[in-house]
């Protein structure tokens, strides 16, 4: 069954990207990347990680408004795309992993920077 979920958190990563890329006009999710998706196991809940280029917290709250209002257009569009049984209902959430890693290379540089 996990073989299963995980092909389709895939399709779901490669089709949201591409529904933003074609199909959804709002330049609120100009520059949003789809970094992940968790599907629950009995594929009825789908959360969809993404991130933005900008770092301000205004860039990230329109990119979320966004989103959640393309929701209804990007859950038809999968149904349409997706050979499933029922499409799984959509969530948003911003991934801070790349905030993470951005923080650890900036604390390795820091401590670079006082040995020398």
């Amino acid at each position: 069954m996990k073989y299963r979920v995980g092909r389709v958190e895939q399709e779901i990563q490669r089709e949201v990207n591409d529904i933003l890329l074609k199909r959804i006009r709002d330049p609120r999710v100009d520059g949003v990347t789809i970094t992940g998706v968790d599907v629950t196991g009995d594929l009825q809940q789908a959360t969809i990680y993404f991130s933005i280029l900008s770092d301000t917290a205004s860039s990230a709250e329109k990119a979320q408004a966004g989103l959640d209002k393309a929701k209804g257009l990007i859950r038809k569009e999968l149904g349409q795309r997706l050979s499933i049984y029922k499409t799984p209902e959509l969530f948003f959430k911003q991934d801070q992993s790349v905030r993470y890693g951005e923080r650890i290379d900036e604390l390795i540089k820091k401590m670079h920077e006082q040995e020398q």
